[in-house]
This record gives structure tokens, sequence and C-alpha cells, in this order.
């Protein structure tokens, strides 16, 4: 028996002919919302490749406080780091996480754990601590 391997698709199309697209080509792949903002935003999202290819090839991290950003075939591996409103948070781009914008990997908000009650902080502890 063969093992062969999956072949990565998005939208029935193979990754290797996607990172041939042009941004604007690729966003007729998207849903409308992402297709909308992307046509519109074009330009911003080709700066923010060329100036990440230089810095790439300086081998410093890519910092970024775009959060509004949606990743494209051309950003498949890069390491990024995505500001979250105190500190950056280091990500590496997957095929998965294309027409996902930069701020849902980097989340604002931490997780809340909450912990057991103290004592005085219900009817039932009340009363054992008055004695």
């Amino acid at each position: 028996m063969e093992l062969t391997k999956k072949q990565i698709t998005f939208r029935g199309k193979p990754i290797e002919e996607l990172k041939k697209l042009d941004v604007r080509e690729f966003a007729k792949c998207l849903p409308s919302r992402q297709k909308r903002f992307l046509l519109r935003q074009f330009h911003e999202m080709e700066n923010f490749l060329n100036h990440t290819q230089s810095k790439m090839e300086k081998n410093r991290p890519v910092k970024t406080h775009r959060r509004d950003l949606i990743i494209v075939p051309a950003m498949i591996g890069m390491k990024l780091q995505i500001y979250n409103g105190r500190a950056f948070t280091p990500i590496e781009v997957r095929w998965d996480m294309l027409g996902h914008k930069f701020g849902e990997f980097a989340p604002t908000r931490a997780r809340i754990k909450h912990g057991k009650a103290g004592v005085g902080s219900t009817k039932g502890t009340k009363a054992k601590s008055k004695k």
C-alpha cells in the first residue's frame, strides 16, 4: 500500500497555484466580506508584503500592529509578531490561516481562570467565619 500525500487545497485550488496569484486575483477566491476588504485595500497589502520581504532577507522578526490585514498565500511560512495591545504574539503563517485576519491569532483578552470561593464569599462560609 502506497502512502500518498494529501494535496492541500483552498477553495478547490492547490496552494502552489495560489502562491502565483496576485493579491487581487486571490481576492476572487475569498468570501464577500474579505474579498471587498482586499479589493479596496490591496495597495496596503502589497506595501506590507514588500516591507516584510526586505526584513525577511535580513533575518529580522516582522513585527506589526496591523491586526486587520488578511492573510494571503504569499505570507505562508512567514514568522510574524502581531501586537495585541500589551505584547507581540509570535505566529507562523500556515495554509489553513488563509483568508483570516491577523487579529484572530493574537487575542487581546486573556482567558479568565476562576478560583475557588474564599471565606465569607458564600452564605455557608459566613457562618463558619464568625466563630
